[in-house]
């Protein structure tokens, strides 16, 4: 049997396995609205930190970390590792104040809209669903390029089976089945990359000896002081942490943790688990690059490059498919339930089993469209960066709103434009090549800066000074009356009558 006909079986079997895991524990669950969409206060430390980090942990960092490893060094890793850590680690902060505000919230959106109005949560819905689709799209493209490398598989039909066996569980099971789903996958993607570490080193006759070519060639990207490193890792942190805030993923695992208590010890646990495991794909980036392997296949090419065995090559085809599973059943169940209160409010007689039809049916049509884009093979660090700045713009007046009482909805939207335009100015082409002729333009760290402090700006200024000309505040309890728990609608049954 050749490798393509060994890879693709393994493909098969490995999406088919933990769909049918999911699909196993969802049919042991009794599963109602509320369920499905949030499973409030439901999972201790450990469940909620293994769901975190795995949900987290795409495949993305086999493409994008190794890439930065490859291209931007030691520095570069580090800055790529903390980037990641800190939204779950500022989400071990700010998540008490979010559930202490809204006891029974649901979503990003959904506060926004009783916080800052129609206009502003219009705005902000847009920005989430840009932003998970462009990650859902990501991850599409990630894996279907792994499996191309591996088993020369056309990049559209692994999308398609990738997807369809997330769907199958994922639309079944809701957030219950991703949850139990990705402590399972969590426990297959930590063994098989430290075994890819340890294969690689021990292939390369030890550390001392698979670092020495670079010491020799490209030195500083083996010190901590290398410039260009230090400011793609500061542009990483920027950027990740703005995003972040965006992601309904973390928002439905606020509300899915038992208590505060278990959120800041979820979250904070799953920012430090995060940085070993990104330095370690860094690092076999940074490897690769002493064989010329400098793109966004570096880390697959360096596997090739060793000539393991088969069944090891098919090792690294169950990591990634383990890694790309886990974030996608948590994206598409994130997508779902921004709709769903949409849905609840547009539709107020639609019983429990159309909202839980409707939920389903939105899962499938986000996911499909990305199929076709998985399918072009784009450069997986650019999708993201796109939809970072999007999110840069947006994130200090929705966080802040969290706290400042004069802050409202007209100046919350129009610092969130602005500085999404502002920062558009400066933003690259996707050949990282600038589009506009003003100084600093195509500079990613400056792209990114910009978008924040302009809306900063914008919003400190007025509620400094200019919403002192209107003594109204916002009454933050208002969070609390208004957003109630999903209730299960059944149809009323007339009274029997003598």
């Amino acid at each position: 049997m050749t490798v393509e006909a060994i890879g693709l079986m393994v493909l098969l079997v490995t999406a088919g396995g933990f769909a049918l895991l999911g699909l196993i524990h969802a049919s042991q669950q009794t599963i109602n609205l509320e369920e499905y969409l949030i499973s409030r206060n439901r999972f201790g430390s450990g469940l909620a930190f293994a769901t975190i980090l795995a949900s987290a942990m795409g495949v993305w960092i086999l493409f994008s970390v190794p890439e930065v490893g490859a291209t931007s060094g030691i520095a570069g890793i580090v800055g790529y590792g903390l980037a990641q850590a800190a939204p779950a680690a500022i989400i071990s902060l700010i998540g008490p104040r979010i559930r202490q505000l809204m006891p029974h919230g649901h979503s990003l959106n959904e506060y926004v809209l009783h916080r800052f109005g129609n206009a502003m949560y219009g705005l902000t819905l847009a920005i989430i669903v840009f932003y998970m689709f462009i990650y859902l799209t990501a991850e599409l493209t990630g894996i279907a390029k792994a499996v191309q490398i591996m088993a020369d598989v056309p990049l559209g039909w692994t999308a398609l089976v990738v997807i369809t066996a997330t769907f199958l569980y994922t639309t079944y099971g809701g957030l219950g089945a991703t949850v139990f789903t990705d402590a399972v996958q969590l426990v297959v993607i930590v063994p098989l990359l430290a075994i890819c570490a340890a294969v690689a080193i021990v292939s390369l006759n030890g550390f001392g000896a698979a670092l020495q070519p670079i010491q020799v060639n490209t030195p500083e990207l083996l010190s901590f002081g290398y410039l260009p490193g230090i400011k793609f890792g500061a542009t990483l942190i920027i950027a990740i942490i703005a995003a972040e805030m965006f992601n309904q993923t973390n928002w439905q695992r606020i509300y899915a943790c038992r208590s505060n208590a278990t959120v800041t010890r979820a979250f904070f646990g799953a920012a430090i688990a995060t940085v070993p495991m990104l330095c370690i794909a860094g690092g076999l980036g940074l490897i690769a690059s002493q064989f010329g392997f400098t793109d966004d296949r570096a880390f697959f090419s360096l596997m090739e490059r060793l000539e393991p065995p088969v069944w090891f090559l098919m090792g690294v085809l169950v990591l990634a498919l383990a890694l790309v599973m886990s974030t996608m059943s948590s994206l598409l169940n994130g997508v779902a339930s921004l709709f769903t209160g949409d849905l609840m409010r547009l539709m107020p007689h639609l019983q429990t089993s159309g909202l839980l039809r409707a939920s389903r049916v939105i899962t499938v049509a986000i996911g499909l469209p990305a199929i076709g884009i998985a399918a072009q093979g784009f450069n997986v660090l650019y999708l993201f960066l796109l939809a970072d700045l999007v999110c840069a713009g947006a994130v200090f007046p929705v966080i802040y709103g969290l706290y400042a009482r004069r802050l409202n909805g007209t100046i919350a939207l129009w610092s969130s434009v602005i500085g999404i335009a502002a920062g558009a100015l400066f933003f690259p082409k996707p050949d990282f090549t600038p589009w506009t002729g003003l100084p600093f333009a195509g500079d990613l760290l400056v792209s990114f800066i910009v978008p924040i402090l302009v809306s900063g700006a914008i919003v400190l200024i007025w509620t400094a000074i200019g919403s002192r000309r209107n003594a109204e505040l916002f009454d933050f309890s208002i969070l609390q009356t208004k957003i109630q728990p999903y209730r299960d609608r059944v149809e009323a049954v007339p009274e029997l009558t003598d």
